[in-house]
């Protein structure tokens, strides 16, 4: 495939994201906004994440992904 037609395949592929978009809006032109947010405060849960380091014995049995087993070379 030669660039010229890759180009136009982007563009094709671009106007139809664009007109899939224009769509959409307009399906949701009719709707009440407070749809879209969270229905009430107990619907959202936050967890608080630490700013301590994790404890390494949560990794020992651990592989690292694509690397193996930890101390060892990889395959």
């Amino acid at each position: 495939m030669s660039l010229q037609e890759e180009l136009t395949a982007v563009r094709r592929c671009l106007d139809d994201l664009v007109r899939t978009v224009g769509r959409l809006e307009q399906s949701l032109a009719g709707l009440p906004e407070d749809r879209f947010g969270p229905q009430s405060a107990d619907r959202v849960d936050l967890v608080t994440i630490p700013d301590t380091p994790y404890d390494s014995a949560l990794w020992t049995d651990s592989d690292d992904e694509g690397l193996g087993v930890r101390d060892r070379r990889a395959p």
